[in-house]
C-alpha cells in the first residue's frame, strides 16, 4: 500500500509556501540523494521542476543494463492560487509520482532495490493560472511545454508512465484510473498486455484503456484539441510512453478543489510501482518491438506527429 506515504505528502505538498526546495529537503531526509531542482519562471509566474532518481542494484548509474523506467507527474499546477484556496485536482499527478519515489525510499532503506533506475520528475508550483477548456476548465502552466518536457524527459529514460489528472472530458466516464495505448515516435500502438496484466493484478478488477485520436500526441502549441497533456511527454522522446490517466465518471475541473481521491491516487502509485518492479526485471513491455519493426517497414517513420508539422 502506498496510502500512508499519498497523505504524508498531501500535508507537504498542500500549502502555498511550497516549493521545490522543500520538496527536495524532505525526500534527503528519507534518505535519497540524487534529487535536482531548477526553477523556471515564464510570463506567467513561476515553478520549480523536480528530477529524482533511484538507483538500482543494476541500473545505469550503477553501470549496469537493467532498463530504466520514468515516471512523470504531468500537471500544470498544484494550486491556483489566489483564485482558488487548496490543492488542485490537477496535483494529483505530482502527487501520485512522488507517492512512488517514498515508497522506493523506504524500499530502499530497507535493503530491497529495484534492479533498475527508476527516475521520478514532475514540477511543483502552488500558484499557477487556470485555463478555459470544455467541458471544465484546466489548470494552465506558468510556463510552456516544450520546458516541460525539457525537464522532466530524460535520454536515461528507456519508457515512460505519465501520471495525469484525466477528468476534464466527456469520453472517459470510470472513476478511478485508466491507462492509454503505447505512443512512440508518432504511432499509436496496441495497448500493452503486460500493463493491462499489472493493472488488473494491482486493482482486483477488469483493466481500463482510454481512447487516444492523432490529436492527443501532437505537440502542444499547433492549434488542435488535446485531451490534456497526458502524453506530451511522447513529442520529445523515442521511448514507448504510456499515459495513466487518474479519472472521474463526470467532468471535474482540473482547478477545482476539494476533488482530490486518495483512493484512485493510490491505485494509480501501486500500479506505477509494480510496473517499476517489472519493467526493472525484464518482465513487463511496453510495446512489441518486432511488431514496430514491422510496422516502420510497411509504413515508414511518423515522427512527424512528434513536430509542430507545417
Amino acid at each position: 500500500m502506498i496510502l500512508k506515504q499519498i497523505i504524508e505528502l498531501f500535508d507537504l505538498l498542500d500549502n502555498p509556501a511550497i516549493d521545490g526546495i522543500k520538496v527536495r529537503t524532505f525526500f534527503e531526509k528519507r534518505g535519497l540523494e540524487d534529487i535536482k531542482v531548477e526553477r523556471v519562471k515564464g510570463a506567467k509566474g513561476y515553478t520549480d521542476f523536480i528530477k529524482i532518481t533511484i538507483p538500482g542494484t543494476q541500473g545505469k548509474t550503477e553501470g549496469g543494463q537493467a532498463p530504466t523506467l520514468g515516471i512523470v507527474g504531468r500537471l500544470g499546477g498544484i494550486g491556483a492560487r489566489p483564485s482558488r484556496m487548496g490543492f488542485v485536482s490537477d496535483g494529483d499527478g505530482a502527487l501520485a509520482a512522488l507517492s512512488v519515489a517514498l515508497k522506493l525510499a523506504e524500499m530502499k532503506n530497507n535493503n530491497e532495490r529495484l534492479l533498475g533506475d527508476v527516475i521520478i520528475a514532475t514540477h511543483i508550483c502552488p500558484n499557477a493560472p487556470i485555463k478555459e477548456h470544455y467541458p471544465v476548465p484546466f489548470m494552465d502552466s506558468p510556463v510552456d511545454m516544450e520546458t516541460m518536457n525539457k525537464l522532466e524527459v530524460s535520454e536515461e529514460m528507456d519508457a515512460i508512465l505519465s501520471i495525469d489528472t484525466t477528468k476534464g472530458n466527456n469520453v472517459i466516464n470510470y472513476k478511478g484510473f485508466a491507462i492509454s495505448p503505447t505512443v512512440k515516435e508518432g504511432y499509436i500502438l496496441r495497448t500493452s498486455e503486460d500493463l493491462l496484466r499489472i493493472m488488473s493484478a494491482t486493482t482486483g478488477k477488469l483493466p481500463v484503456a482510454f481512447p487516444l485520436t492523432q490529436q492527443d500526441i501532437t505537440p502542444y502549441g499547433n492549434g488542435l484539441y488535446h485531451i490534456n497533456s497526458i502524453l506530451q511527454p511522447s513529442v520529445a522522446t523515442k521511448s514507448p510512453v504510456v499515459g495513466v490517466a487518474i479519472t472521474t465518471e463526470t467532468p471535474v475541473g482540473g482547478c477545482y478543489t476539494g476533488a482530490t481521491h486518495f483512493i484512485d491516487i493510490e491505485n494509480a502509485a501501486r500500479f506505477s510501482l509494480e510496473v517499476a518492479k517489472e519493467y526493472s526485471n525484464n518482465n513487463c513491455s511496453f510495446y512489441d518491438k518486432g511488431e514496430y519493426a514491422r510496422i516502420i517497414k510497411l509504413y515508414g517513420s511518423l515522427n512527424r506527429f512528434q513536430t509542430h508539422g507545417n
